[in-house]
């Protein structure tokens, strides 16, 4: 079947995602007078944003006075086992506050303290309280400040769009190809420049925090086709609390807010187990850390009945819990008739974050693409191996800002808008390359996929599990030709599904490569054939896509050492050695 109609829409600055980085972008645009679209393949109240329920991290040192930008840049990189860009972190760090005071002035109404400031707790690894919060439902309260603040400028935002190619002539990229995912509709969008704000991969693991159709590699898989590097993709963080219970919601996140307001973790053995792995920080250490306890315990049988381990809150007041975890309390009681004030939750790791991603510049999140952005979890480099709690919060509202300025500046340059009729056909062919009969089914396909990368390339990890989950990756990549789809007028929910599997494909390759590269452990990254952090492995792995071949082929960056500025705020950042009273509430 070959069809070539479609609609045309024309505007300055194309948003792709219209989660919190997407919008803090599209306002940006906005406020500067330029014409900006925001497209979405979900819902726009309904964005993965909604689902950073723990907080957003500024060093205001409301609680903690000594607390300062320069700390908070120490914990970030320092926690980022030194492979996050330490530019890109110092512009967080600098940044958040401001930017924290912003969106709550615009109604995301974090907690306050008697004299009016921001109220301030702790989260994992954090040396000092610098995590701003509403309740257990911070992201949900930032996108509806967002959405408040998009509506009042009248941004158009388009939720029901799937983005299928970006637009590009000459290493330029100048719109992107989407259908309509009610009504089957192509449109061409034309636009100076594209800001991709579409997410992570971490739906392709069996147990994710993620939701369908959300967070399948779609913007990792459209940036490669244009041209871009991915970078860090082997650093993919498992959350330690994810629901077991029910199957149909299992992964589902149980917020570290639970371990920041005193939870404790205990095996089937009633061991309170994080002692025997960060002394310390205990509950909280770090996510990787608090991720590989979890696991451990679970592999070597000190697991609970369901294959997890017990997180309890029921030494805390049902008062207090009711004010401080009201989503997770009702979650529970919701889904499992489980009151928490009373009785401990199970919980086990959950595919969480995506580290790495499109390799951009620090400033600006430019591309190697002209006039193509990326801001959110679909931007490689802050991170590093790990990522603190609350930093992806701050990192939406930060960077989705300055690729909206980036864009602005890159726009008012251009005096006519480029367009390709190549471009433009091809990327009509790549959907009706899928308008046939196959002998494969989309969905036992994906399970496949996702059952191959929980098993193969989870928690912990080898060289003989990782290879043999590439090999499986790869005869499924071979299986897409062969899908059957079933398109009509009506729906296209067969087109979402394969186009949906071929990025997740795409992005199960990457990540599989880079671990195979990667031979040592760090930070999320942890390979049971490597144990050790290898000083010779701080660098960054890149992908890139080979249009001669349309193979993937991986290649090393390595790191230049710290700047004197950088190497002088780790050196003189203080590190707490008595933890007791600090963290555990």
């Amino acid at each position: 079947m070959y069809i070539n109609n479609h609609l045309t829409q024309i505007s300055n600055v194309l948003v792709i995602g219209c989660g919190g980085a997407g919008l803090r972008a599209a306002i940006e645009v906005k406020l500067a007078g330029l014409e900006v679209l925001v497209l979405g393949k979900r819902v726009k109240t309904d964005s993965h944003t909604v689902l950073a329920a723990g907080g957003i991290n500024a060093a205001f040192g409301n609680i903690d006075p000594e607390d300062s930008w320069e700390h908070h840049f120490a914990d970030t990189y320092l926690e980022g086992y030194g492979i996050g860009d330490p530019l890109q972190i110092e512009l967080m760090a600098k940044e958040s506050p401001t930017l924290v005071k912003e969106i709550d002035r615009w109604g995301a109404n974090f907690a306050k303290l008697e004299n009016g400031s921001l109220d301030q707790r702790y989260f994992g690894a954090h040396t000092y309280r610098r995590t701003c919060y509403s309740g257990d439902y911070t992201g949900l309260s930032i996108l509806k400040a967002l959405l408040k603040k998009a509506d009042a400028l009248n941004i158009p935002i388009d939720d029901n769009q799937y983005v299928t190619d970006l637009l590009i002539r000459d290493k330029v990229c100048f719109g992107a190809m989407s259908f309509n995912t009610r009504t089957n509709e192509r449109t061409v969008h034309i636009a100076n420049a594209v800001i991709l704000c579409t997410g992570g991969h971490t739906k392709i693991w069996k147990r994710s925090s993620s939701r369908k159709n959300e967070n399948t590699g779609d913007g990792y898989y459209l940036s490669l086709k244009a041209g871009c590097e991915l970078t860090d993709m082997e650093m993919v963080q498992f959350h330690p609390s994810g629901i077991l219970l029910p199957e149909e919601i299992a992964g589902t996140l149980v917020t570290e807010a639970v371990r920041g307001e005193g939870g404790k973790l205990i095996n089937s053995k009633g061991e309170r187990f994080m002692a025997n792995y960060d002394k310390k920080r205990m509950e909280l250490s770090t996510r990787d850390r608090v991720a590989i306890a979890n696991y451990t315990e679970i592999v070597e049988g000190r697991g609970t009945p369901n294959g997890g381990v017990y997180l309890d809150i029921s030494h805390k007041s049902k008062e207090f819990i009711m004010k401080k975890l009201p989503s997770i309390y009702k979650q529970f009681l919701d889904t499992q008739m489980l009151d928490i004030s009373k009785h401990p939750m199970e919980v086990a790791p959950t595919a969480h974050y995506s580290m790495g991603g499109v390799f951009i510049s620090p400033e600006d999140h430019c591309t190697s693409i002209r006039g193509l952005y990326a801001a959110g979890e679909v931007a490689g480099g802050l991170h590093g191996a790990n990522r603190l709690g609350g930093n992806s919060l701050a990192e939406i509202l930060i960077f989705g800002k300055r690729a909206g300025l980036a864009s602005i500046s890159y726009s008012k340059q251009i005096n006519s808008h480029i367009k390709s009729d190549k471009s433009i056909k091809k990327a009509h062919e790549n959907i009706n390359r899928f308008l046939r009969k196959g002998t494969e089914a989309v969905t036992p396909l994906q399970l496949h996929l996702s059952n191959t990368m929980w098993k193969y390339c989870g928690v912990i990890k080898d060289k003989e599990l990782l290879e043999t989950g590439l090999k499986k990756v790869l005869e499924i990549k071979d299986m897409i030709e062969s899908v059957n789809i079933r398109s009509s007028d009506s729906s296209y929910k067969d087109l979402i599904q394969i186009f949906n599997l071929e990025a997740s494909v795409t992005s199960a390759q990457a990540t599989i490569l880079s671990a195979l590269q990667r031979k040592e452990s760090r930070g999320a990254h942890q390979r049971s054939d490597y144990p050790k952090l290898n000083p010779s492995e701080r660098c960054n792995y890149h992908i890139k896509l080979n249009k001669r071949t349309l193979d993937l082929d991986i290649c090393v960056n390595h790191i230049a050492p710290l700047q004197k500025n950088h190497q002088d705020i780790i050196s003189s950042s203080d590190q707490i050695v008595n933890f007791e009273g600090k963290l555990i509430e």
